[in-house]
């Protein structure tokens, strides 16, 4: 086993901990913009590039891209990982930073699938690409940064920023695209103007480059040099070192698997469920996430503040065992909130689908397999934030509050002439399909329930940088924190927009997607309650 590193080489002093948070957090927030531009323009960006006359494969396939990014992301942490280790933690994340800079800049750059084609599509994935190996790197180095230059009863408050930053980037990706919409005329901003928020990553990293620059290297990681105790390969010796095989197993479904699937639930399904079937303002929306992600960045720094107190195990637990308890009411309260007359009108006007071969297949269209009438139907259904049952029949029919819909021959070929048929029939019955803008009481409803979401992520997430950085060993912590970390964040947080929607698609209830997150917390529960040790925080050596 590891003895205890020497970090007395040289004692960090305040103003350099003041520098060393700011640059890791300033840095933390401009890379995750760049990947959550990404998200934060789903609709424009799907129409570029990845267009279809299918609402919802075309949205699927922008969160295909978006997971594309993210199922890179562990390959990142190994590469990443292996260099932070060996070489250092300042100059490996200046690295990271510099690619996921570039990769962004280079999104706003291509031209659309309409003056290029297949290209477009294929370029934009390998950018996602870069941006999931740069990424993989850099939470590691960042949280660790921090981390080894803490105080150790301060590491929980210290660290959290980092996670404050993560919310930073998301709320910075909003306050962007809003800027742009108000100086960008409508018109302009879906023909080229969304490429601005891209381009200006490049100011970003300008400014996260000349920060970092500054810093010197971990004292932890310096003292190991001296000392010629680093690891001549740490990724074997993640894996081989004794005990780390159960700790890894713990940070990746009890740690990491927890937290990225309640951060995406709350922020990205939030924003795409009051956008999308709930049908309100864009705006308004982003506004809203914009107020809602703001506020709770604060709680990130509070949490991480009182583990250094209860212990880090502590905050984890107590968020996951609530949001199991909270996450459907709190969805069920924002959709009454956002569209109160389409909830009322699915509860008064029951939506019958009759038919054969009921079932959707969202991918159809892009694999050359013809879709049944039925689930056709069905997919508009969903697409349009309508509830349905379907029942048994020998002919396609669709009734609403037990009046039947005529179906005209030329809906079944024609995705745009369906739609507008459904739902002007559905609209006659009182639903309404319009662009909605909730009163004010209901807005700030629904900003309290965000906050809700927010919370429970902050409890899971605000103590997880501390909490890591001392579950591994110093020699091979960026490592052994990376790898776990970045395979839950990657394939459990980052496809859950795809799943969650594919969820959606087949199922046609809006707030089906939610059990994927609903299943990987209550299996991150049992692992966390077997495998965080508790009592108060305490580090590698003394574990």
């Amino acid at each position: 086993m590891d003895g205890p590193v020497d970090n007395t080489l040289r004692e960090p002093s305040e103003r350099e901990i003041r520098l060393v948070i700011a640059a890791s957090s300033a840095g933390t927030v401009f890379e995750w913009y760049d990947f959550f531009i990404y998200g934060t323009l789903a609709a424009v960006i799907g129409a570029a590039f990845f267009p279809s006359g299918n609402e919802t494969l075309q949205i699927l396939l922008v969160w295909a891209g978006f997971a594309v990014g993210f199922g890179f992301r562990p390959l990142g942490a190994i590469l990443f990982g292996y260099l932070g280790d060996r070489l250092g933690r300042k100059y490996t994340f200046l690295v990271t930073v510099t690619l996921m800079g570039v990769a962004t800049a280079g999104v706003g750059l291509i031209p659309s699938a309409a003056s290029i084609g297949i290209a477009a599509p294929i370029i934009v994935i390998g950018l996602r690409i870069l941006q999931g190996l740069a990424l993989g790197g850099e939470y590691g180095g960042a949280a660790i940064y921090v981390a080894e230059h803490a105080p150790p009863e301060k590491r929980g408050f210290y660290t959290s920023f980092i996670q404050a930053s993560v919310v930073g980037g998301f709320v910075l990706s909003i306050l962007v695209v809003l800027a742009c919409r108000a100086l960008i005329p409508a018109d302009a901003f879906a023909a080229w103007g969304w490429r601005v928020p891209f381009l200006l990553s490049l100011i970003l990293l300008g400014i996260s480059l000349w920060m970092r620059l500054k810093l010197s290297e971990s004292p932890v990681f310096q003292a190991m040099k001296a000392a010629g105790e680093t690891s001549a390969n740490p990724f074997r010796e993640s894996l081989t070192y004794p005990g780390n095989p159960k700790r890894i197993f713990v940070a990746l479904f009890g740690i990491t698997g927890v937290l990225t699937t309640i951060w995406y639930t709350a922020f990205f399904s939030g924003l795409s469920f009051l956008r999308g079937p709930m049908r309100m303002n864009e705006t308004l929306v982003e506004w809203i996430l914009l107020i809602a992600g703001t506020l709770a960045m604060g709680f990130y720094i509070m949490v991480g503040k009182w583990s250094d107190r209860v212990g880090r195990s502590k905050p984890i637990i107590i968020g996951a065992i609530a949001t199991l308890a909270l996450l459907f009411p709190v969805f069920w309260g924002m959709g009454a909130l956002a569209n109160p007359g389409l909830a009322r009108a699915a509860a008064e006007r029951p939506v019958l689908v009759f038919g054969q071969d009921c079932s959707t297949d969202p991918f159809a269209e892009l694999f050359g397999r013809e879709q049944s009438p039925c689930g056709k139907l069905l997919e508009t259904l969903t697409a349009s934030g309508v509830a349905y049952e379907v029942r048994t029949a020998e002919a396609l029919a669709l009734s609403v509050g037990f009046k039947a819909v005529r179906l005209l021959p030329e809906w079944q070929d024609d995705a745009a002439a369906r739609r507008d048929g459904v739902q002007a029939a559905l609209a006659q019955e009182g639903f309404d399909f319009s662009r909605q803008t909730p009163p004010f009481a209901n807005v700030v409803g629904i900003i309290a329930l965000l906050l809700v979401l927010g919370l429970l992520s902050a409890l899971t997430y605000g103590s997880v940088a501390a909490l890591l950085a001392e579950m591994f060993p110093p020699r091979i912590r960026y490592s052994s924190m990376s790898i776990p970390y970045h395979i839950g964040a990657g394939y459990l947080g980052g496809f859950l927009p795809l799943i969650a929607g594919i969820i959606v698609a087949r199922t046609g209830d809006v707030y089906a997607g939610l059990w994927y997150t609903w299943a990987v917390v209550a299996f991150g529960v049992i692992v966390a309650w077997w495998g965080l040790p508790g009592g108060p925080p305490r580090d590698f050596e003394d574990a």
